[in-house]
């Protein structure tokens, strides 16, 4: 077998179950209508020159972690760093259910 990745020691150490975190960062990345509502008021701002420039709240990304990207992540593969963030939400989302204290993204890659 193949060296363990520090990703993979921390998610066996943790008894984290890979599918729920596809799962789990599904249900955080999906955009919702506030979202939508929010991309919508960037825009117009940004159209509106000259006057008045309000800051925005940041949406969701809409795009949640894929099963190619956490294979990656298992393996000790390149991922981007957008998609880091979003594993590592749905590992705090998932450490946060099970009452352990969040992570940062150096302790999982």
């Amino acid at each position: 077998m193949a060296e363990e990745t520090k990703f993979q020691s921390f998610l066996n150490q943790n008894k984290l179950n890979p599918k729920r975190l596809l799962a789990v960062s599904h249900k955080l990345e999906t955009l919702r209508k506030e979202d939508r509502n929010l991309k919508l008021e960037r825009l117009r701002n940004k159209k509106a020159e000259g006057g008045e420039k309000k800051e925005v709240a940041k949406p969701r990304s809409g795009r949640p972690v894929t099963e190619r990207a956490l294979d990656s992540a298992m393996k000790g593969g390149e991922i981007s760093g957008p998609t880091k963030q979003r594993i590592l939400r749905a590992v705090n989302y998932l450490l946060e259910q099970k009452k352990k204290d969040k992570v940062d993204l150096k302790a999982l890659f």
